[in-house]
C-alpha cells in the first residue's frame, strides 16, 4: 500500500492558519495595528472602505524594514520578536506568533511600503495569495504602510459569511478602540469611505476614554489604583448610576494587550454587588502590569486569552482595589457602626406637630344583614344614582366563578380559547382594574386572568415590529422640531445598520455629520425627551442579541424596540387603556409568553380558589 501521508503545500498551510487567525477583516486589522504599535509608531492611521472587505490600510511611522525583513515578514513562523523558547515567559511586544502577515497574504491582495528612517530609498513588495508578484524600490516615507484588498478573494465560503457592511464595521471600530485605549500615547486616525471616524490625539488613559467614548465619560469615572508586588492596576470603573444593560464597555488590558478573562471580570462585579440593579453591567477600563514570566499568553492564536500563575491572588488584589476606589470616592456605601442613629432627625421634621391617625367607621354597615352590599367609592347605580365615598359594588369582579371546573389549566401554563362569537366581546363587557401599578385583573367565564402589563406590552409591539419591517411600514409621528442626537462611532455604526427597520417602525432618521443622526419623526408612545435615550438602549441591546441569539436581524430588532418602548411596571393605566391591551393581547396568535419568555399572564380557576381555601 503506498503511503498516504504527505506535507501540505505551504499556501495550503497558510490559509489553514488564515482560518484560525484572521476570521474577519476586524482580526487582520487587530493584526497590522498591533505590528505598527510594535514598530514604534507614534502616528497611526487606518483606512477603511467598504467595511474592510475592499481595503484595510494601516500607515505607521516606525522603525521601518529593510528589504530583506520586508521578504521575510511574510513567510510563516517569521518574527523579530523572539529568538528562543525562553523569550515566550519574556514577552511585552504584542505580536511574536509570527503567522499573522503569512495569513493575511495567504488570502488577500497584499501592498507592503516600507523605509527606515536611515535608508534613502524604500521598498514596495506585492503579494496575491502568498506569491510574491513584484518588489521593488520606491521612493516613500520612513516608516511603513500596509495596504490589504480583497481579503477572501480566493475562499469564497468565508467572504460569503461576512456579514453587512455596518455590522463589519462595527467589529472593526471594536478592535480600533482596543489598540487605541491599550496607547493612549499614540495619535490613531482612522477613515472609513473618506470619512473621518476618530481622531485621537495623545493623552493619557482619561483623555483616550473620553476621546474614545465622548467627553460625558469624564464624570462617569471613578480612578482605581493600586501596587503590589505581584501586580499594578491601575485605570477606572463606570459609577453605578451609569451601568449598562450589555458588557460593551469592559476592558481589560494585561501588559498593554487587551484581553478577555471571565474570571477578573467576576471580580470586578463582585466588587460592585449590591450597587447594581440586577441585569446591569458596570463597565470599566482597567490596566495591569505584571512580571511576563507570571502569565502565559500563548494561549490562542488571537492572543486575547492570558493565563496567570496565581490567579487566585490577582482576583483578590483587583476586587480590594476597585472595592477601595468605590469606597474613597463615596459611592460605595459604608456603615459607621460608631454613629449614634437616635440622633438622626431630618430638620423638617423638627417643626411638625405629630397628627394621630384617623379611623373612619360607617356605623350603618352590619355585616350579619343578609343581602347587606360591600360598597366602594366611585361607583353608579344601574339607576343612575351616585353612590356617596366608600361604596362601589364589586360582585360582577367575581362573576362565573362559581361555575367551577376540572381539567383547567394550571397557573403555570397559561392558556385563553375564544371558541364562540358570545366570546368575541367579553373585553369589552368584562371588568378590569389595575393591580399594584404591574397587573391587569380581569374575570373570563370561571377563571380570573392575571396579566403582566409590561410583558402583555412587549409582546404585542413585539408582533407590530415585526409586521412593519416585513410588511407594512407604521407611520411615525412627527416632532415639531427635530432634535440632533451625537453618539460615539460604535453607537453610530450600530444604528446604521438598523437603520431601515427602525424607519420601518416608525422612527424617521438621517445622518447629520460625523457619528450624528438628526431625527424627525419616532414611533407612537416614545416621547421627544425619550428619544436619545431609546435610541442608545437600542444600539446598546443590539449587540447581546447579535451575539447571544440566532434570531434574524428583523426578530432581533423587533424585539429590543418592543423591550423599550413597552409600558413599565409601576405606570397607571386608565380603563381604556387596559381594555385596548387586553384586546391586542388576546388577538394575537399565542398571547400566553413575551418575546423574551416571560409568562404574560395566569388563570386562576375558581377550583384554584378552593385548593386555596380549602385548608
Amino acid at each position: 500500500m503506498a503511503d498516504i501521508i504527505q506535507l501540505l503545500p505551504d499556501v495550503v498551510a497558510n490559509q489553514i492558519a488564515a482560518g484560525e487567525v484572521i476570521q474577519r477583516p476586524a482580526s487582520a486589522l487587530k493584526e497590522l495595528m498591533e505590528n505598527a504599535v510594535d514598530a514604534g509608531g507614534r502616528k497611526i492611521k487606518v483606512v477603511i472602505r467598504e467595511a474592510g472587505k475592499a481595503l484595510i490600510q494601516v500607515i505607521d511611522d516606525g522603525c521601518g524594514m529593510s528589504e530583506t525583513d520586508a521578504r521575510m515578514s511574510f513567510e510563516r513562523y517569521a518574527t523579530s520578536k523572539l529568538r528562543k523558547a525562553e523569550d515566550l515567559f519574556a514577552i511585552r511586544t504584542m505580536g511574536f506568533r509570527g503567522e499573522a502577515l503569512a495569513s493575511i497574504a495567504a488570502i488577500a491582495h497584499v501592498e507592503l511600503r516600507t523605509r527606515r528612517p536611515e535608508d534613502e530609498t524604500g521598498m514596495q513588495l506585492v503579494v496575491e495569495g502568498a506569491d510574491l508578484i513584484s518588489s521593488e524600490p520606491i521612493a516613500c516615507n520612513s516608516g511603513t504602510s500596509i495596504a490589504v484588498k480583497n481579503l477572501f478573494y480566493n475562499v469564497p465560503a468565508r467572504r460569503n459569511f461576512l456579514k453587512s457592511n455596518a455590522a463589519e464595521m462595527r467589529h472593526l471600530i471594536e478592535e480600533f478602540q482596543r489598540v487605541a485605549l491599550a496607547n493612549p500615547g499614540v495619535e490613531f486616525t482612522m477613515h472609513h469611505n473618506e470619512t473621518e471616524v476618530f481622531h485621537l490625539k495623545p493623552g493619557n488613559f482619561r483623555q483616550r476614554i473620553a476621546g474614545v467614548f465622548g467627553s460625558s465619560y469624564n464624570e462617569k469615572l471613578v480612578p482605581v489604583e493600586e501596587e503590589t508586588t505581584l501586580v499594578n492596576i491601575r485605570g477606572f470603573v463606570g459609577k453605578p448610576e451609569f451601568a449598562k444593560k450589555s458588557r460593551g464597555e469592559q476592558y481589560f488590558f494585561v501588559n498593554n494587550r487587551y484581553i478577555r478573562d471571565p474570571y477578573l471580570h467576576h471580580a470586578v462585579a463582585n466588587a460592585f454587588d449590591e450597587l447594581l440593579p440586577p441585569g446591569s453591567f458596570p463597565s470599566y477600563f482597567l490596566l495591569l502590569e505584571t512580571d511576563p514570566s507570571k502569565i502565559d499568553i500563548n494561549v490562542h492564536p488571537t492572543k486575547t486569552e492570558i493565563k496567570f500563575e496565581d490567579d487566585k491572588s490577582v482576583y483578590a488584589i483587583l476586587r480590594a482595589s476597585v472595592k477601595r476606589a468605590l469606597r474613597k470616592f463615596s459611592v460605595a456605601p459604608v456603615l459607621d457602626f460608631e454613629q449614634e442613629t437616635s440622633f438622626n432627625i431630618p430638620l423638617s421634621a423638627l417643626n411638625q406637630v405629630p397628627v394621630p391617625p384617623r379611623i373612619h367607621v360607617d356605623p350603618s354597615f352590619n355585616p350579619f344583614k343578609t343581602g347587606t352590599e360591600i360598597r366602594f367609592p366611585g361607583t353608579v347605580h344601574s339607576q343612575g344614582q351616585q353612590i356617596k365615598q366608600g361604596e362601589r359594588n364589586w360582585s360582577l369582579l367575581y362573576a362565573g366563578l362559581e361555575n367551577a371546573g376540572a381539567g383547567q389549566p394550571s397557573p403555570e401554563q397559561p392558556s385563553l380559547e375564544l371558541n364562540t362569537a358570545a366570546d368575541e366581546d367579553w373585553i369589552s363587557k368584562a371588568p378590569c382594574f389595575q393591580f399594584a401599578m404591574k397587573y391587569i385583573i380581569v374575570p373570563y367565564l370561571d377563571r380570573l386572568l392575571v396579566v403582566d402589563q409590561q410583558a402583555a406590552h412587549e409582546k404585542i409591539l413585539f408582533e407590530k415590529n415585526l409586521e412593519a419591517m416585513n410588511s407594512q411600514p407604521v407611520s411615525g409621528q412627527q416632532l415639531v422640531f427635530p432634535c440632533t442626537i451625537e453618539m460615539n462611532p460604535g453607537e453610530f455604526s450600530v444604528i446604521m445598520e438598523m437603520k431601515q427597520e427602525l424607519k420601518s417602525i416608525g422612527f424617521d432618521i438621517n445622518e447629520f455629520g460625523k457619528n450624528t443622526w438628526v431625527v424627525h419623526g419616532v414611533p407612537p408612545g416614545v416621547h421627544p425627551e425619550e428619544i436619545k435615550e431609546t435610541l442608545e438602549t437600542l444600539a446598546e441591546q443590539f449587540g447581546i442579541h447579535a451575539a447571544g441569539m440566532k434570531l434574524l436581524k428583523t426578530e432581533r430588532i423587533a424585539r429590543i424596540a418592543a423591550s423599550r418602548m413597552a409600558v413599565k411596571s409601576g405606570t397607571p393605566l386608565q380603563l381604556s387603556e387596559m381594555k385596548k391591551m387586553l384586546a391586542d393581547l388576546f388577538n394575537s396568535a399565542v398571547p400566553g409568553n413575551s418575546p423574551s419568555g416571560k409568562t404574560v399572564f395566569y388563570a386562576m380557576t375558581s377550583a384554584d380558589f378552593d385548593k386555596k381555601f380549602s385548608g
